[in-house]
């Protein structure tokens, strides 16, 4: 008897449905399982005999064989353990053919039955959306979370393999998404949750801060130990605008993919990720075997934050230079070529030499280090990378009298509010896109100067040789500027601004 259920595997963000058709014929007992199917795959032979005797159900005593199609399709992971014994079962006349074949399934089997949860069911809910020879998806119960921004498809929910079975007879219900208590979009904070008003000083430094959130600027934070560089890179997801759905989704997806969704629930706040500078260059931006995420994509729609930038690999920082342009990462193998998004805020960290001890703004200092052996440390961050951050700034060490002073800083939920109006500014002219994301034709549209603004530009770029991706950044940064101030056109001061940013004192 041939029965078939309908499952899925992801190449990537990307999910391909696979047709588990299975076919009991007279033979040699086994069970044999083909259409590019990887170890993971074919272990499940074992786990499905095992659980069905922990059960006491009856795997036939035959021949047994389990195509996956598409066959050209190479299928990973243990999820198909679940979709396989259905389908035997049914082939079998254990359970209802016609119901099992209206359901699509995904999930790990235990060898005591249990269901186990499995990476990608938010991408693969997304895409049976719609699908008219489908009723349903069943799915692990420690997935059901995550899916449950989902409208429009029954998504259920199994601890067991015998729950399955109960339901594809009819005998008992399984939960749905709206069954459990998960988190909905929007912002979540407490007492605990770090604020921009822990910050004591350094009001330079939280007003670049608000300009980086306010356009999706990176930003690189050049000081000496314990300035507060760390402290501050971690408080910008607090002035973020909160999430929509669609990021929502967006960031969910990416984590589930990854492995990493936290309690099996929609991400709601924006990442922050702080890889150690051991980090490899997959590591950073993705690949393996099996190609997933890597950190810049698990910070799409947050915060990429590098702390000691020198510190870590050349090569590994070389591979960031195509995700800060164009916002994606593209990972090209022999068999197959995968994309990730990673739409992020950089946020760099660096000592301003070997000993940490230097001083910006000629300030005086007890620094030691010989000039050639800053230009080494310096020089382990390449020019070009430092060029596609928009942002570069000095930061200080804390004077006494603001490190003793008052706790009376601008609160995260203020300064929120101001970038959040000046976000609705900018999407407003680039359909939904931050400034950061603006193209020449854009910068040439929203970005026009005064003949004061032209004049202080070209000397600029002059004076310190800048190139024309460093122009181009200027005047987005200027651009967030003006619309942080609610102004139509940058003024010369939104300008000379920026260009303090991109040139801090002391060059």
């Amino acid at each position: 008897m041939l029965q078939t259920v309908s499952s899925a595997c992801l190449i990537g963000l990307d999910v391909v449905r696979v047709k588990v058709e299975v076919a009991i014929t007279r033979g040699t007992p086994l069970i044999q399982i083909v259409g590019l199917a990887e170890s993971a795959v074919r272990e499940g032979r074992e786990r499905i005999r095992a659980a069905a005797v922990q059960l006491g159900l009856h795997v036939p005593g035959l021949r047994i064989t389990v195509n996956l199609a598409p066959a050209d399709v190479r299928k990973h992971g243990a999820a198909f353990d679940l979709p396989i014994i259905v389908g035997i079962l049914a082939a079998a006349g254990d359970v209802p053919g016609d119901r099992a074949r209206r359901y699509a399934m995904l999930g790990e089997l235990g060898l005591a039955g249990d269901v186990r949860p499995v990476r990608g069911v938010l991408p693969i809910a997304l895409h049976f959306l719609g699908a008219s020879d489908v009723d349903g998806l069943i799915v692990p119960a420690a997935n059901l979370g995550e899916a449950r921004p989902v409208r429009g498809l029954e998504v259920l929910g199994a601890a067991t393999l015998e729950e399955v079975i109960g339901f594809l007879r009819g005998a008992r219900p399984l939960p749905t998404p709206g069954d459990v208590a998960r988190n909905v979009p929007g912002r979540e904070g407490g007492p605990d949750e770090p604020d921009l008003r822990d910050v004591h000083g350094q009001e330079r430094a939280k007003r670049a801060l608000e300009i980086a959130a306010a356009g999706a600027h990176n930003l690189l934070l050049r000081g000496p130990p314990g300035a507060g560089k760390t402290m501050l890179a971690r408080r910008l997801p607090s002035i973020l605008p909160s999430m929509d759905l669609q990021e929502c989704l967006e960031v969910t997806a990416i984590h589930s993919v990854a492995g990493r969704l936290p309690n099996g629930e929609v991400v709601t706040r924006r990442p922050f990720r702080s890889p150690h500078h051991t980090v490899s260059e997959s590591g950073l931006v993705g690949g393996g075997a099996v190609p997933r995420p890597g950190e810049v994509s698990l910070a799409h729609r947050g915060v990429l934050f590098l702390d000691e930038l020198p510190e870590f690999r050349r090569r590994a920082l070389d591979v960031l230079r195509q995700p800060l342009e164009e916002g994606v990462v593209h990972i090209v193998r022999v068999r197959t070529a995968i994309s990730f998004p990673a739409r992020f805020t950089l946020v760099a960290a660096m000592n301003p030499c070997p000993c940490g001890l230097g001083a910006a703004d000629g300030e005086e200092s007890p620094c030691a280090c010989h000039p050639a052996a800053v230009r080494r440390y310096v020089g382990r961050v390449s020019g070009p990378l430092l060029d596609r951050i928009d942002m570069h700034l000095d930061v200080p060490a804390v004077r006494w009298r603001d490190l003793k002073g008052r706790r009376d800083g601008k609160p995260s939920a203020r300064v929120r509010a101001r970038v959040t109006e000046a976000r609705e500014r900018a999407a407003g002219r680039l359909a939904g896109r931050a400034n950061a994301e603006m193209g020449a034709r854009e910068i040439a549209k929203a970005c026009r100067l005064d003949a004061l603004g032209e004049d202080r530009l070209r000397a600029a770029v002059e004076r310190f040789g800048l190139s024309a991706r460093a122009y181009h950044r200027i005047l987005r940064v200027a651009r967030t500027i003006a619309d942080l101030a609610g102004r139509d056109r940058i003024t010369p001061d939104d300008l000379a601004e920026a260009i303090q940013y991109r040139v801090p004192a002391g060059r």
